[in-house]
């Protein structure tokens, strides 16, 4: 067999199997989202770190979830920054007003990680953030869709999607923490 052939067949095998990461089409941190105080919550100052998006909600059997979060914040919290981002659209299953919302986990959980406004996660008013997170075009690496409340959606210090994971897998997984 001769060298070009070789080479071609080695090509095949290596770029067969894991998505490959390339740049982002669309930078993540020119998108704009509102916190859950009103006010603009600038991605721009989370360079650096790696972010964790999570869509949360307060009536949900992973709800317990945000200890977790709270915890992996709370080690992590050099290196990481978990936004939670409240959605209505799985169950009805965040009913709350933002007030009640903010209330619920500062209290409950003991959340001082960054929330957001109340967003949509998929469909017809998918926020520009969960078109990032979803969409090959513009992350660079794959598309997804979001399934139910508590997925979590991992992105490097460059602002790259590192991957995503299910509801099921809990924020303190090896799953999430050997990626940080």
């Amino acid at each position: 067999m001769n060298t070009v052939k070789i080479f071609l067949i080695m090509a095949l095998f290596s770029f067969s199997g894991k998505a490959q990461t390339v740049a982002p089409k669309e930078s993540l941190y020119d998108i704009k989202i509102e916190g859950i105080d009103g006010k603009n919550l600038d991605l721009n100052q989370f360079k650096g770190k790696k972010i964790l998006f999570v869509n949360v909600a307060s009536k949900c059997g992973f709800t317990n979830q945000y200890e977790g979060l709270q915890e992996l914040y709370s080690k992590h919290k050099d290196k990481l920054v978990i936004v939670g981002l409240p959605c209505n659209q799985f169950g009805g299953q965040e009913p709350g007003t933002i007030k009640e919302i903010q209330s619920f986990c500062s209290v409950t959980y003991g959340v001082d990680f960054p929330m957001t406004e109340k967003i949509e996660v998929k469909g017809e008013n998918q926020h520009p953030l969960y078109q990032w997170l979803t969409q090959k075009e513009k992350n660079g690496k794959m598309s997804s869709s979001v399934k139910w409340n508590f997925q979590k959606y991992l992105v490097d210090e460059e602002g790259r999607l590192i991957d995503v994971f299910y509801s099921i897998t809990k924020p303190m997984s090896k799953k999430i923490t050997k990626l940080l």
